[in-house]
């Protein structure tokens, strides 16, 4: 069957988000001052063929592992869309 995945990368919390700083910048600028902080980060969507939902998302853990995240300045979160 094939799954929809996406995959959510964002710094970690204890890290600078200098790009996020950058926005949060701008919207300050613009006037938006009750914004009080700005994380950037990335979705990967991934189309899995896998016989069941668990294995679809130990599939898009592996990804996420050795390649699409740096764990250590990142971290991830899996869910499946379809």
């Amino acid at each position: 069957m094939n799954y929809t995945v996406a995959i959510n990368v964002m710094p970690l919390k204890d890290l600078l988000d200098p790009q996020g700083k950058a926005v949060l910048g701008g919207l300050h600028n613009l006037g938006l001052k009750a914004v009080q902080d700005v994380r950037i980060g990335k979705r990967i969507t991934l189309q899995v063929d896998a016989a069941n939902e668990s294995e679809a998302k130990k599939i898009a853990e592996e990804a996420a592992t050795k390649l699409l995240a740096n764990q250590v300045m990142e971290h991830f979160e899996i869910s499946i869309l379809s």
